[in-house]
Formats: structure tokens, C-alpha cells, sequence
């Protein structure tokens, strides 16, 4: 029989609901960041905003404190960035995910013609951070010492890359300072990084939080090469879809998909949202045309609001000393309804962010294209 065909709204709606973005859900914290796989996190602010717009009730203490008492960590994994894992996901998923890391790492040495003893760097490194946590600044002071006449981005790349590190919160804030510190996982957790390989897992996993999706939007997803080999061995174990330009998608057989008429409330995501960087093909959230004003030079990606479920415009926060101003720039004429739904949202939303402010305000800047 032939595969059913998903149309652009099915999918649309299939991959909101697999991201709590159709309703706010009430998991718990570590829950919610496991049902995701992990958070983007390259800035500190944005994991807080993915999940205040993903769960109900959702406060800056309920991160904070598990990120405090070593439930939640964050590292360098998916696609060599940084995100937030429980410990727990951390630890299963870090040897399967080792070769992205290593692959990126010997890209950069290439790159910037590193050719340095790779084990020397990695057991002066070890030992060095080992003694208390150190920033990479430190961690290039020392390998510089270690090696003058080699370039130290790549063998801090390097170090950043092989060795499991996790970067030390502290207790204000968002968590993370802008120039932390990093420590051993084993002993920030506790526990040693096991070695064994929990690839179908993973691919059940991305499944159930962005699927239903290709064998290349698994690799897009995760920085791992050849994963149609990977899809081809589970196909059994799985069900499969057509979009409508014909590309296959696998999805797990026990999930049901919302019909394509689901209502799709207005969201805020942060700059970084998994949402935006999952999927080769992006077009189920977000159309081609506003691709440049959502991935940015310097591989930004913009926090952007949904409207009726796909990318309609991005949005910032301005601050002075006492107000705090959300600013919405849509990309086309929204609804009157669609409008007052992101300012009711956006207000909710400052108050989140900026509590201490005295005043707040949403407004919309002029409309492009």
C-alpha cells in the first residue's frame, strides 16, 4: 500500500504537538527537556523562554534549581553546540553522539592547520581542569604554555570537543554566566560517561519529539553522517509517510497525528529554538521567503513568533532602567485577532523575563516585506 501523503498542515501541526506548542503541557521540567532531547542553548536565556512557551505555569525557579543541584546540565552534543540535557540524557546519548564532535573538531584543526599530538593536549587538559573548573580563556593560557608554536582555537576546540565538559551555573540570573567556567562531567554528575552506543534510542527519541521526519532531518538534527543506513535497518520498527514533495518520513507507529484544522495559538520562541534547526526541510514551520530574516550571519537564528503554527515575524526585548518594551516585527499584515493575541501573549511574557521592570509594553515595529 502507498504511504500516506502529509500535507504542509498535518505536518505543520504534527510537529507542534510533538513540541508542546498546540498547548502548554504540565510535565515536569526534566520531563519536558527530555521529551525535547535537549534545549538549545547557546545563550542563557533561551532554554527559560522554550519552555515557559511549552509549559504551563512555568517559572524561572523550576529551571533554576535543577540546574543548581545537577539534574540538568549543559554541554556540547547535537550538531557541536550547546545544550541543556537532563544528567541523565546526557549520559546516555554522549558516546553516540561523540563522532559529531570529533569530526568537528578535526574540521576545525584542518582548517586553521593544527597538527599537534592530540592525546598530550587531551591529558594536560584533563588533569588541568580536573584541579577546579576553568574558563576557556585559562584553558587557552595553558595549552599555549603546553605548545606555543601551535594554534590554540583548535586545540581548544579540540579540548572542548573530546573531553565530556559541562559548564558550572551559577546561582542568579539565568544560570549561566557569559564567560563560564567548565568542569569534568563525570564528576560534576557523579558518575563515569558510559561508552556503549544508544543510536536506536536516539532515533526513537527524535522521532517522538520532531517526527514525523526524514533520515536527513534526523542528520541535520544531530550532526550525525549516513543515518538512511541507520532508518533502513529500524524501517520494520517503524511507519512511514510521504510528504508532498514525495520525500519519505519515518515516524514511530503508536503516535496518532492532530488533524490539519488543530487550532495553533500564537507562541513566542526564543532565539536558537529547536523548532528552527531540526529539520533539512524547514518549511513545515517556517516559508522559505523568511528564512533570511530568521538565520542570521554569524549563525544566528532569531527569536520568532508563530502565528496560526508557522514563522510570521521575530521579536526582541528593549530595556531602560525602569521599562521593558517587547518589539514584534511581523514579516506581513497579521490578523486584528492575531495582534491582540501576541500582545495579551508578549506582555505575559516581558513580566517572565524582566520582573523587576516597573512598566511594560508591547508594540510593533513597521511592517517589511
Amino acid at each position: 500500500m502507498a504511504d500516506r501523503i502529509l500535507r504542509l498542515r498535518e505536518l505543520n501541526r504534527a510537529t507542534l504537538a510533538r513540541q508542546m506548542l498546540l498547548w502548554r503541557e504540565t510535565l515536569l521540567v526534566p520531563a519536558a527537556i527530555e521529551r525535547l532531547v535537549g534545549l538549545q542553548a547557546q545563550l542563557a536565556l533561551p532554554p527559560y523562554v522554550g519552555l515557559w512557551t511549552r509549559l504551563r505555569d512555568f517559572q524561572r525557579e523550576d529551571l533554576a534549581g535543577l540546574i543548581e543541584n545537577r539534574t540538568v546540565v549543559k554541554a556540547t552534543l547535537m550538531r557541536a553546540t550547546l545544550h541543556l540535557f537532563t544528567a541523565e540524557d546526557y549520559l546516555r546519548f554522549r558516546a553516540t553522539l561523540e563522532p559529531v564532535l570529533i569530526g568537528a573538531a578535526g574540521a576545525i584543526a584542518r582548517r586553521r592547520g593544527g597538527d599537534f599530538d592530540t592525546g598530550k593536549v587531551l591529558k594536560a587538559a584533563r588533569r588541568y581542569i580536573g584541579e577546579k573548573p576553568r574558563t576557556f580563556a585559562e584553558i587557552s593560557d595553558m595549552l599555549t604554555g603546553l605548545m606555543p608554536d601551535q594554534d590554540v582555537g583548535a586545540m581548544h576546540y579540540t579540548v572542548r570537543t573530546h573531553l565530556p565538559l559541562v559548564q558550572v551555573p551559577i546561582s542568579d540570573g539565568w544560570s549561566y554566566p557569559s564567560k563560564p567556567e567548565f568542569t569534568l562531567a563525570e564528576s560534576w554528575i557523579g558518575r563515569p560517561v558510559p561508552t556503549e552506543d544508544n543510536l536506536r534510542e536516539l532515533v526513537f527519541r527524535y522521532l517522538a519529539a520532531f517526527g514525523p521526519a526524514s533520515a536527513t532531518d534526523m542528520q541535520t538534527w544531530s550532526g550525525l553522517p549516513k543515518l538512511k543506513e541507520t532508518f533502513e535497518k529500524l524501517r520494520p520498527e517503524l511507519r512511514t509517510y510521504r510528504d508532498e514533495g514525495r520525500r519519505e518520513l519515518f515516524d514511530l507507529p503508536d503516535l496518532s497525528l492532530p488533524d490539519e484544522d488543530t487550532p495553533a495559538p500564537v507562541r513566542f520562541l526564543p532565539e536558537f529554538d529547536n523548532l528552527l534547526l531540526s529539520h533539512n526541510n524547514r518549511t513545515r514551520v517556517i516559508a522559505d521567503e523568511h528564512r533570511a530574516k530568521v538565520y542570521l550571519p554569524g549563525l544566528r537564528v532569531a527569536a520568532t513568533i508563530l502565528v496560526a503554527g508557522f514563522v510570521r515575524g521575530v521579536w526582541k526585548i528593549e530595556k531602560t532602567r525602569a521599562a521593558a518594551t517587547l518589539v514584534i516585527e511581523p514579516f506581513d499584515k497579521l490578523a486584528k485577532k492575531d495582534r491582540a493575541a501576541l500582545i495579551e501573549e508578549g506582555e505575559q511574557l516581558l513580566r517572565f523575563v524582566e520582573a523587576k521592570a516597573k512598566s511594560f509594553e508591547v508594540r510593533f515595529a513597521e511592517q517589511v516585506g
